[in-house]
């Protein structure tokens, strides 16, 4: 009974292309004839790996063995000589009925795998089967090179605020086959702290002409003196004077898209969060979130007791015809 490729790489059939070379790598580097050589049954895993991985990453012979199952892989496999041809007279093929096709028939094998480098080309290193023609056994004596991806590397790297926010360019130091290299990396705009980046094809190099592995970078964002982060939102205290509160003002406010004037509604209490709608985080793809700025009431600082005095008076006058203050409970 021929193996299940899905469950030789420990896949579901819903696996996507990238769970499909995941699984492999992991499964080559273990089974690997160079780390087992006298252990025939790694060798013969191994060996099942490589056929797997060979139709299920190409997507035409993996859309065919989806079709056909273990058919797929039996046509070419036929009678003497490796060729089967197909056609009437009762031959053996992938389908049942006189001739391999239901209501018999010659069969074109060329134009029903889709042609292209020819019928042999698709099963090249399968594991089995015959040659493209009769007695055709060209591809046996060929040793082929055992690719072997290359592992993946993790690294966690440490990014300003700024930039976390606005995007753009920093170095990371990475160690790469025993060698301390430095690369330059792409902050999306917008990365938040905790974000995982994968750089493909960063990571240690293959053998037998192998794909390098991936660079996976765990990000951490610095915080920041002012501003803090909740989502796409961005928050900050923002101090006003006594009477910037009282009579109501405009006050610049820093942002990472310029500055912004904003206006402070008279009467304003502390605590008050005042919004800018759209100058948080930014997204490439055009999402935006908001500045939030609460209102920090700074009171003078005067040396002149007089002036101290005076102010106190008229905040007090202020307080007896103000709304009583509301009643806190636990």
């Amino acid at each position: 009974m021929a193996e299940d490729h899905y469950q030789m790489l420990g896949v579901p059939k819903s696996a996507s292309a990238e769970d499909i070379r995941k699984a492999y790598r992991e499964l080559a580097r273990k089974y690997h004839p160079d780390l087992h050589p006298d252990d025939d049954a790694a060798k013969e895993k191994f060996k099942k790996v490589q056929t797997a991985f060979d139709v299920l990453n190409d997507p035409s012979k993996r859309e065919m063995y989806d079709r056909y199952g273990s058919s797929f892989e039996g046509v070419g496999a036929g009678g003497p000589g490796g060729g089967w041809a197909g056609g009437g007279g009762g031959g053996r093929g992938p389908f049942p009925g006189a001739g391999g096709f239901p209501g018999g028939g010659e069969i074109d094998l060329e134009s029903l795998f889709g042609g292209g480098g020819g019928f042999a080309d698709m099963f090249r290193g399968a594991g089995g089967g015959g040659g493209a023609g009769a007695g055709g056994r060209a591809g046996r004596g060929r040793k082929r090179a055992t690719q072997v991806p290359g592992e993946d590397l993790t690294a966690r790297i440490e990014v300003p605020f700024k930039l976390a926010i606005e995007g753009g360019k920093t170095d990371v130091r990475i160690d790469r086959e025993g060698k301390a290299e430095t690369i330059s990396v792409t902050i999306p705009q917008g990365l938040p702290d905790g974000a995982r980046m994968r750089l493909r094809g960063q990571g240690q190099p293959g053998s037998g002409g192998g794909p390098a592995g991936d660079l996976l970078l765990e990000v951490g964002v610095e915080s920041h003196p002012v501003f803090h982060r909740d989502g796409d939102t961005l928050e900050l205290t923002l101090p006003v004077s006594l009477a910037e509160a009282i009579e109501g003002a405009k006050v610049d406010v820093p942002t990472p898209w310029g500055t912004i004037s904003l206006r402070i509604p008279a009467g304003t209490s502390g605590g008050r969060k005042l919004r800018a709608a759209g100058m948080g985080v930014r997204h490439s793809n055009g999402a935006k979130g908001d500045l939030i700025a609460e209102v920090q009431i700074m009171l003078p600082e005067s040396a002149d007791p007089e002036a101290v005095a005076r102010l106190l008076e008229a905040a007090k006058v202020a307080a007896g015809s103000a709304t009583p203050r509301p009643q806190l409970r636990w």
